[in-house]
C-alpha cells in the first residue's frame, strides 16, 4: 500500500481521498527539518504547500520518494532540479486557486484606484477627508497584463466585464487564443506605454525576474496603476518607490514581495500604496480546491500512473496511461535493446513512431524510452529523470511520427548513434505482446527473452550448425530462434534466446565463428 506523509495544513477531506482511494497517509504538521530528513525516507508521496521546504536534503534523505504534491501554484519551496534528478514527479494544482487569485487581482486594482485602504484608516480616524480622496474609473481604462496565462487569462474576463480595454504581452500567447480572449497582444515596450494599470502574471524566471525595472517603470504612462499578485521579484521594488513618491506611478497594490514574510519593504509607508500578506489563494473554496486535487493527482500517480499537473514530466490521463500501456512496456524493451548495444556511448538517439500509436500522446514513451536506454550506464535513470539527464549531456533528440505505418497497426523504431555508426531496430504489440519485427533494417519477427544473444553475420551455409553445435556443447539451452537477412550471402541476423546468462568466454568463441560480425548478450 502507497504511504503519504501530509507535512502542511490540508483540508480533511484530503485525508478521506486518500484512504478512499487505499493509499495510506500519515499527517505530521509543523515538522522541524530535522525530523522531517529522519521520516521522509518511508513515504512514496509528499503533501505540502509552502511552509514545508522539499530542498535537496530532503529529497536526498527521500530513498523511496515518487512523487511531490504542492497543494497551490508556486513551487519555490521545491528543489525541482534535484527530484528531477532522483526521479520524483513533482506537480502542483494550477487551477484550484485560479479564480480566487484573479479576483484578489481586481480587488486591489480597485483599492489602488481609488485609495480604499488609506481612506479607510483616514475615516476611522474620525478626519472624513472626502476631497482627499480622488480616484479614478476602471471603465474604459486600458489594462497592460504582462502575463496572459489561466489567471491572466480570469483577470482578462474580468477586466472587459467592466468595459476596460485589455492588451496583454505574453510571448507564448498565439494570436488565435488572444482574439478569442478579447484582448491585443502587444510588446512589452507597446504595453508599457500605453497601459493605464498594469497586472504582473507570469513566474519569475530569468528573463522575467525585475521585468518592472527602473528602466521600465521609466516608460510608462504618468499616473499609471501598478498591481502585482502574482511573484515577488517581478517589480523592482526601490524603482517603484521611487516611481510613487514623484507621482509618475499613481498607486500600487501588491500582494507579493521579493523577500516573504515581508516583515519590512521599501514600498512600506508609501500613502498610494496598498499590500496585502499573500492572500491571493487564501479563501475557504481555494484551500478545499487545492487540498482535493493534490489528494486525487498524487493517488492517481501512486496507484495508476497518472500524471496531472506535473512540473518535470509529461502529463498522462487515467484513460491515457491504460492505452499507452502496452506501449510502454515495448518502448521500454526496445529502449533497453538499444542501450545495450550502445557500445560506444550515446552521440544521438532518434524514435520514430508509426500509425496508430503516433496519434497518442507520445512524450512519456519518448520518456520511458529513454530511461531504459541509458539504465546500463546509469542503473538510477528513470522516465523522470532521463529526458533532463540526456539533454544535460548533450545528446540529440529527434522525435517522428507517421501516420501510417506499412505493414503493421502500429510501429515504434529507435535509432541509436554510437561510436560513429547508426544501430535501428523496431517493434510492434502483437496480441498483446511486444515483439522485435527489425533490427539493422532486417525485418524478422522475434519475442522478448529474459536472455538473448544478438549475432550479426555474413548469410553463409554452416553458421547455423556451429551456433547450435557451441552452444550445446557448453550447455546451453536454446529456448527461441529467429533468423533475418538481407539476401543470401549478405549481412543476416539471428536473435537466439538462451535459458541462462552466456559465459564470456563462449561469447568469445562465438565471435570467432567464420563470417560473424558482432555478437552481444542481451538481458530484460
Amino acid at each position: 500500500m502507497p504511504r503519504v506523509l501530509i507535512a502542511d495544513e490540508l483540508s480533511p477531506r484530503a485525508l478521506d481521498i486518500f484512504r478512499s482511494r487505499g493509499v495510506e497517509v500519515d499527517v505530521r504538521i509543523g515538522l522541524k527539518k530535522a525530523d522531517l530528513l529522519t521520516i521522509i525516507g518511508d513515504y512514496d508521496g509528499l503533501a505540502i504547500r509552502s511552509a514545508t521546504k522539499a530542498d535537496k536534503d530532503v529529497i536526498a534523505a527521500a530513498r523511496k520518494l515518487k512523487v511531490i504534491g504542492r497543494a497551490g501554484i508556486g513551487v519555490d519551496n521545491i528543489d525541482i532540479p534535484s527530484a528531477t534528478a532522483r526521479g520524483i514527479v513533482v506537480m502542483n494544482t494550477p487551477f484550484g486557486n485560479s479564480i480566487t487569485t484573479a479576483e484578489h487581482a481586481i480587488a486591489l486594482m480597485f483599492a489602488a484606484a481609488r485609495q480604499i485602504a488609506a481612506a479607510d484608516v483616514s475615516t476611522q480616524a474620525g478626519k472624513w477627508e472626502k476631497n482627499r480622496f480622488m480616484g479614478i474609473e476602471l471603465y474604459a481604462k486600458t489594462l497592460g497584463l504582462i502575463g496572459c496565462g489561466n489567471i491572466g487569462a480570469l483577470v482578462a474576463e474580468r477586466a472587459l466585464a467592466l468595459k476596460m480595454k485589455v492588451i496583454a504581452y505574453d510571448p507564448f500567447l498565439s494570436p488565435e487564443r488572444a482574439v478569442k480572449l478579447g484582448v491585443e497582444k502587444a510588446d512589452l515596450d507597446d504595453l508599457l506605454s500605453r497601459a493605464d494599470m498594469i497586472s504582473l502574471h507570469t513566474p519569475v524566471t530569468d528573463k522575467t525576474r525585475n521585468i518592472l525595472s527602473a528602466e521600465a517603470l521609466a516608460k510608462t504612462k504618468k499616473g499609471v496603476i501598478i498591481v502585482n499578485a502574482a511573484r515577488g521579484g517581478l517589480v523592482d521594488e526601490a524603482a517603484l518607490r521611487a516611481a510613487l513618491d514623484s507621482g509618475h506611478v499613481a498607486a500600487a497594490g501588491f500582494d507579493v514581495f521579493t523577500t516573504e514574510p515581508a516583515k519590512e519593504s521599501v514600498l512600506f509607508g508609501a500613502p498610494n500604496f496598498v499590500a496585502t500578506p499573500h492572500l491571493g489563494a487564501s479563501t475557504n473554496e481555494a484551500q478545499e480546491n487545492v487540498a482535493l486535487q493534490v489528494a486525487e493527482q498524487i493517488s492517481d500517480y501512486l496507484l495508476t500512473g497518472a500524471v496531472t499537473n506535473a512540473l518535470n514530466m509529461p502529463s498522462i490521463s487515467a484513460e491515457e496511461a491504460s492505452r499507452l500501456r502496452p506501449f510502454m512496456d515495448l518502448i521500454d524493451k526496445l529502449g533497453a535493446f538499444a542501450g545495450q548495444i550502445a557500445d560506444d556511448g550515446l552521440e544521438a538517439v532518434e524514435i520514430e513512431y508509426e500509425g496508430d500509436v503516433a496519434q497518442l500522446n507520445t512524450r512519456p514513451l519518448t520518456a520511458v524510452a529513454l530511461a531504459s536506454l541509458m539504465r546500463p550506464l546509469m542503473p538510477d535513470v528513470n522516465m523522470v529523470s532521463a529526458p533532463a539527464v540526456l539533454k544535460q549531456k548533450g545528446t540529440s533528440l529527434t522525435e517522428s511520427k507517421r501516420e501510417t505505418s506499412p505493414i503493421y497497426g502500429s510501429l515504434i523504431r529507435i535509432k541509436v548513434l554510437t561510436g560513429g555508426r547508426w544501430r535501428t531496430l523496431a517493434g510492434v504489440v502483437n496480441a498483446g505482446t511486444a515483439k522485435i519485427v527489425e533490427v539493422k533494417g532486417m525485418p524478422l519477427e522475434a519475442d522478448f527473452h529474459p536472455v538473448m544473444l544478438l549475432i550479426n553475420n555474413l548469410d553463409k551455409p554452416g553458421f547455423i550448425g556451429a551456433l547450435g553445435t557451441l552452444l550445446g556443447e557448453a550447455n546451453i539451452n536454446i529456448a527461441t530462434f529467429h533468423l533475418g537477412r538481407q539476401a543470401a550471402e549478405h549481412d543476416a541476423i539471428a536473435i537466439v534466446g538462451v535459458d541462462q546468462i552466456v559465459p564470456e568466454a563462449i561469447q568469445q568463441s562465438l565471435r570467432a565463428l567464420p563470417h560473424v560480425r558482432y555478437v552481444k548478450m542481451l538481458k530484460f
